[in-house]
C-alpha cells in the first residue's frame, strides 16, 4: 500500500479526513464522493491513490485555476527557496521589502494604464473587500458619503466573504441563503454572450438611475466564472467605461480568474484596452504556490483616500505582502511573460474548441463553449460528482464540475495531446452522464 509523505497511509489520511476536514462547498458526513488523496504533483500531473494504487491524472483545473506553470516548476521551486532561506515573512506595517517593491512594479508596468498603485492581500475575495473598501472610501473622503452602494451584472462571483457575497448573483449564485442579510447592491440583467448596443443603453439607463448612490460598478471581465462560466464580448467593458465615466462611478474589474493570459490577453481588460479605476488580481499571480492578491487604483483614488477624514485605507492583512508569495509571484510573472504564452493560449484554445464540439451532439448538453484556455460544457441539469469524478479519473484526468458544469482550465505547459486527453474526457464524462438519462 503505497504511503502519504507525510507519514500517514491513504487510509489513515481519508479516516482523519472524514472525522476532521470540512471542504469547501461540502457537507460534512453527506459527501457524494470521497475526497480523492493526493500524493505528488509535478508538470501537468497530479499523483492521487484510487482503489489503493498510485494513479497519474491530468489537473485540468491547474488547481482551481491557479496552477498555469504546472507543478514543481524549478524557477519557481528556486525562487521560493531562496527567499527562505533569506527571509521567510515580516509584517508590512512599518517595514518594505524587495520580493514586494519589486513585483509591485512589474504589476503596475503589465497591468492595464493608470493603476499605478498596489496593495497586497491574502486571497482573491480579500482583494474584492479591499477594492470595495477604497471605492466606498474614495467618495467619504470626497464627501460623498451617499455613494454607498456597488452594480453588477447578474451571474457573477465575486468570492466567499461577506461584500463579495452581495455582488455575486442574489437568485442563482451559492450565496443567495444571506441575500436577505447582505448589503442591497443594484444588479443588472445578465449580460448577453454577443454584442447588443441595446443591452449596454439599458445598462447605463439603470447605472443613471442609481448613480448617485452608486460608489462603483463591479464585473469580472470577459468570463464570468464560478457563477457560470459564462463569456460576453469585450466591447462591453468599452460600453462600462464609458457609462461609469459620464455617470461619475467608479469601475472595478475582477481579474482573478481570468488575469495572466487565460482569456487570450494578459488581462481580460486588454480585450477592449480599457483601463479600470481598481483591478483585483490573484490565483495564477503565484503560479499556485501560495495565496496572495493585489488590488490595483488609480492615483487619484490613492491620493483623494490618503487626504480623506481617515487619512488612511483601514485595512491591514497580517501576512499582507509575504515575501515568500511575493518571491515566487515575480517569479512566475516572468516566466510567463518569458515565453510566447499567447501563442500556448492559442493552441490549447483550439484543442479545446476541436475536442468538445463531439459534446454538442449528446443528449443533455445544452452548450459547448471555449474561450482562450478554458473549455466548457453545459449540462441541462446539474452533475452528479459520483459519476463524474470516477468517469474522468478513468480517463486519465482530474475535473471538478459544479452545478450544471463540466468545464476545464488546464496548465498552459500541456502539449496537444495532453489537451486531447483532457477534452476527450469531458467529452466521456458529458456521454456517461447523458446516458443515464436514457
Amino acid at each position: 500500500m503505497p504511503a502519504a509523505k507525510a507519514g500517514l497511509t491513504p487510509e489513515q489520511i481519508s479516516a482523519i479526513d472524514a472525522a476532521h476536514l470540512w471542504h469547501p462547498y461540502s457537507t460534512i458526513g453527506a459527501e457524494s464522493v470521497a475526497p480523492v488523496v493526493a500524493v505528488g504533483a509535478r508538470g501537468a500531473w497530479l499523483t492521487l491513490i484510487r482503489d489503493g494504487a498510485e494513479v497519474r491524472a491530468l489537473d485540468a483545473m491547474s488547481s482551481w485555476w491557479t496552477a498555469i506553470h504546472g507543478h514543481g516548476h524549478p524557477v519557481l521551486d528556486a525562487a521560493l527557496s531562496d527567499q527562505l532561506a533569506a527571509m521567510n515573512h515580516v509584517m508590512f506595517g512599518g517595514l518594505t521589502h524587495e520580493p514586494a517593491a519589486r513585483l509591485a512594479q512589474l504589476l503596475v508596468s503589465i497591468t492595464p494604464a493608470g493603476l499605478d498603485t498596489v496593495f497586497f492581500s491574502d486571497s482573491g475575495s480579500v482583494s474584492v473587500e479591499v477594492a470595495v473598501k477604497m471605492a466606498l472610501q474614495y467618495w467619504r473622503s470626497r464627501h460623498r458619503p451617499a455613494k454607498h452602494r456597488l452594480m453588477t451584472w447578474r451571474g457573477g462571483y465575486h468570492g466567499d466573504t461577506f461584500t463579495p457575497m452581495s455582488v455575486c448573483d442574489p437568485e442563482g449564485g451559492m450565496h443567495s441563503l444571506w441575500t436577505d442579510i447582505l448589503a442591497r447592491q443594484v444588479f443588472a440583467p445578465q449580460v448577453p454572450r454577443d454584442y447588443d448596443p441595446a443591452y449596454s443603453a439599458a445598462f447605463e439607463a439603470q447605472l443613471a438611475r442609481h448613480a448617485d448612490e452608486l460608489a462603483a460598478v463591479i464585473v469580472e471581465p470577459v468570463v464570468q466564472g464560478a457563477g457560470g462560466m459564462r463569456f460576453h464580448d469585450p466591447r462591453y467593458l468599452g460600453d462600462l467605461r464609458e457609462a461609469c465615466t459620464r455617470r461619475d462611478v467608479l469601475l472595478i474589474f475582477d481579474e482573478i480568474a481570468t488575469g495572466f493570459g487565460r482569456t487570450g490577453e494578459l488581462f481580460a481588460a486588454d480585450h477592449a484596452r480599457v483601463s479600470p479605476d481598481i483591478m483585483c488580481v490573484g490565483k495564477a499571480l503565484t503560479g499556485g504556490y501560495l495565496s496572495l492578491a493585489a488590488t490595483l487604483c488609480s492615483t487619484d483614488i490613492a491620493q483623494v483616500i490618503s487626504a480623506g477624514e481617515a487619512g488612511a485605507l483601514m485595512h491591514g492583512p497580517t501576512f499582507m505582502a509575504n515575501a515568500l508569495a511575493c518571491a515566487v509571484s515575480m517569479a512566475s510573472v516572468e516566466v510567463l511573460l518569458g515565453q510566447d504564452w499567447r501563442s500556448r493560449v492559442a493552441e490549447i484554445s483550439a484543442g479545446l474548441a476541436a475536442g468538445l464540439e463531439p459534446a454538442r451532439e449528446l443528449p443533455g448538453v445544452t452548450d459547448v463553449r471555449v474561450r482562450g484556455a478554458i473549455g466548457v460544457i453545459e449540462c441541462d441539469r446539474p452533475v452528479d460528482l459520483a459519476v463524474a469524478t470516477p468517469a474522468a479519473l478513468d480517463h486519465g484526468v482530474w475535473l471538478r464540475p459544479f452545478r450544471n458544469l463540466i468545464y476545464a482550465m488546464p496548465p498552459y505547459i500541456c502539449p496537444p495531446d495532453e489537451i486531447a486527453r483532457i477534452a476527450s474526457a469531458m467529452v466521456q464524462v458529458a456521454a456517461r452522464l447523458g446516458s443515464r438519462r436514457l
